[in-house]
């Protein structure tokens, strides 16, 4: 959404003066993506066969660190009366077994607590929550009824920037994909088997089917399956939170539930979400893999301290090149390291720990062939890069191409004189 956003449809429509041409470069963004995850959805069952789970599920973790729970966690401990009261009521009934009053299920219990406690609050002077009668009376404002209009040529009307869409397309599409994959394998460690291919399929083409309807953002494979499903969601869960959705943009009610409902009394439930694959990560990989997990969270972390600078630097009207990176780097803030470290995260997770627990497991020729591949998808700007392109971190790619070397070298090296299997992994 960012990268849309601010890469593609805000440089465009600042570029043409014409807020609408920058939406249509955000659809046909989405209708490039849409393809690229349709064709991955065939090649991704041979990725899953060929890669340890521990760096599918690892890679997933360091989303939910950096992406799903730091936010959160944040916000709790910026209004703790709420977030972290309400925090309390989902653990106590999704990990402590607790049932309330007439099984009403933990989070609905946590948002009406929550909102009991910004709305008394308010009744004595105190503002918990940021709620407040003006913005609930603005809320309704957006009262009516809207459905969705086909936007077919607004689709095509952004192909005239297909040159710059295509920069970043391909590769977040390449990025979605590989998450898209790694939540079929995080359902998959929670019992739950889906057939990948369909499933990336199908992301595609409800994706493509958004953007035709005006959507300038893709569609996911929601993280967080084993975290619902813990919590009691099946099929019917996601049934009715589609309807919902659709019943509550078309009416215009979300601003009236966003006006009502302390934010902070929903978060905890991500926060729950995200604990739960970063356990995941460990419990259902073996124990040997580990430091392949642990591995695994850095280059997502990398990704988030770019991100939190780049907001801090951006809401002060600079930004690093400004600063200067040396000027940053004599603070103890590495932003190039975190930038090359950083870039395309997912799949830099991906290949880190896929290397890692090859290595772990003394399969040095697999270990090899991730580097090697890391070197190549380095090389073309998919990860460690900002872009796509040709040479975008040369050094990188050089790097992971000795480092393919070297392992193919252990590889022949164990052909010839069995290395010994570690204790950790003779321990299961």
């Amino acid at each position: 959404m960012f990268v849309v956003v601010f890469v593609i449809m805000l440089p465009i429509a600042a570029k043409t003066g014409n807020p609408i041409k920058g939406w249509e470069a955000g659809l046909t963004w989405v209708f490039v993506q849409s393809f690229v995850l349709m064709a991955g959805g065939f090649i991704a069952p041979y990725i899953k066969k060929i890669t340890p789970r521990a760096a599918l599920i690892g890679a997933l973790a360091g989303v939910s660190i950096a992406f799903i729970s730091l936010k959160p966690a944040l916000d709790m401990y910026m209004d703790p009366i709420i977030g972290v009261v309400c925090f309390a009521i989902l653990l106590a009934s999704w990990f402590g077994g607790v049932r309330y009053w007439r099984g009403i299920p933990a989070g609905l219990v946590a948002i009406a607590v929550g909102s009991l406690i910004a709305w008394g609050g308010l009744a004595f002077g105190f503002h918990f929550g940021g709620m407040s009668l003006d913005k609930l009376g603005a809320s309704f404002a957006g009262f009516g009824f809207s459905v969705p209009l086909p936007a077919f040529g607004h689709v095509f009307g952004g192909f005239e920037y297909l040159a710059v869409i295509l920069v970043t397309a391909i590769p977040f599409g390449i990025y979605d994909l590989v998450e898209a994959m790694d939540n079929v394998e995080s359902a998959e460690a929670g019992g739950d088997r889906f057939p990948t291919t369909r499933v990336l399929t199908a992301d595609g083409v409800v994706s493509l089917i958004g953007c035709l309807l005006g959507n300038p953002f893709i569609n996911a494979v929601y993280i967080g399956h084993p975290g619902w499903k813990a919590i009691g969601g099946r099929i019917g869960y996601s049934a009715a939170t589609g309807a919902m959705v659709l019943i509550l943009s078309w009416f215009g009610i979300v601003a009236v539930l966003m006006a009502l409902i302390p934010v902070v009394a929903i978060s905890p439930i991500l926060l729950y979400i995200g604990m739960l694959i970063g356990a995941q990560a460990f419990q259902e990989t073996p124990k040997a893999h580990a430091p392949a997990i642990m591995l695994a969270l850095v280059p997502q972390v990398a990704a988030w301290g770019k991100l939190m600078i780049d907001n801090a630097l951006g809401a002060a009207g600079t930004n690093a090149a400004t600063v200067g990176l040396d000027k940053l780097a004599g603070t103890g803030v590495l932003y190039h390291g975190l930038q090359v470290l950083g870039g395309g995260a997912i799949l830099g997770s991906l290949i880190l720990a896929g290397i890692t627990a090859c290595i772990i497991d003394r399969t040095f020729g697999k270990a090899a062939g991730f580097a090697a591949v890391g070197g190549v998808l380095t090389f073309f700007g998919f990860m460690h890069g900002e872009a796509i392109g040709i040479g975008q971190s040369p050094t990188v790619a050089l790097a992971y191409l000795i480092v393919a070397a070297v392992l193919y070298g252990c590889a022949r090296q164990s052909l010839s004189k069995p290395v010994a299997a570690p204790i950790a992994l003779a321990a299961d």
